[in-house]
């Protein structure tokens, strides 16, 4: 067995060593890791700390693109490279914490699900932030479940987790923040079983860092539309 840990990143030089360190650490049960890393044309300091990854860590594969593209074309890029079983999709952030592995694993492993989803508003510690965030979520997933007929309470999360076999089949469309609402439309219209699983969560404000705002949203809807509608 073994698992893929996918981690698209742009501009994290404050966080990627440590969301690397916090991965190496998890526990899994004796599963081979594979870390696969890809810098969406960071330019801060974030592509040269990955450079000592590339060689000499036989978990760790780094990739990265020569134009900044956004996370779903880093996602994108990444399925393309992946040799594990399952995989779980990690942002680079330390907004969520690699250490809820096993939980989010379980039911795949159990031969329960296809698919995992982290929920940030079932149960775990959360950092108390942005209402509008908050709102604009809610609706969003709610949006989403109108059309998927899904019971999902976190589309948005980063914590997905799936079957490598069923995430290598699905062909991405989405450059940015749109792939999850994509993935969620092709999931559900794929009959997949997916399970909802709990997690922490630790968000940033605009001044640590966090990049999505108000255009993501109104990409978003369009995304659910795009998705749910049309082939």
């Amino acid at each position: 067995m073994k698992i893929t840990i996918l981690i698209p990143v742009y501009n994290e030089e404050k966080t990627i060593e440590e969301i690397i360190k916090k991965v190496r650490s998890v526990d899994l049960g004796g599963a081979e890791r594979e870390i696969i890393i890809v810098d969406d044309c960071s330019r801060d300091g974030t592509r040269e700390i990955l450079k000592k990854y590339e060689h000499g860590a036989p978990d760790i594969r780094v990739f990265a693109h020569k134009i900044n593209q956004g996370k779903g074309a880093a996602i994108r890029t990444g399925q393309g490279k992946i040799t594990g079983d399952i995989v779980i999709v990690q942002d680079a952030d330390l907004e969520y914490n690699p250490a809820e592995y096993p939980n989010l694993l379980r039911p795949i492993l159990e031969g329960k699900a296809d698919v995992v989803y982290g929920s940030r508003f079932t149960s775990g510690t959360h950092r108390v932030l942005f209402f509008w965030h908050y709102l604009g979520n809610k609706f969003l997933t709610t949006l989403s479940n109108m059309f998927t007929n899904l019971n999902l309470t976190d589309m948005e999360t980063c914590y997905k987790v799936f079957k490598a076999d069923l995430f290598k089949g699905i062909e991405l469309k989405s450059n940015r923040f749109g792939f999850e609402p994509e993935i969620t439309a092709k999931i559900a219209k794929k009959k997949c079983v997916i399970y909802e699983i709990g997690v922490s969560y630790f968000g940033r404000d605009y001044s640590e860092g966090k990049k999505i705002g108000w255009k993501d949203g109104l990409s978003a809807i369009y995304s659910i539309l795009r998705f749910n509608l049309f082939r």
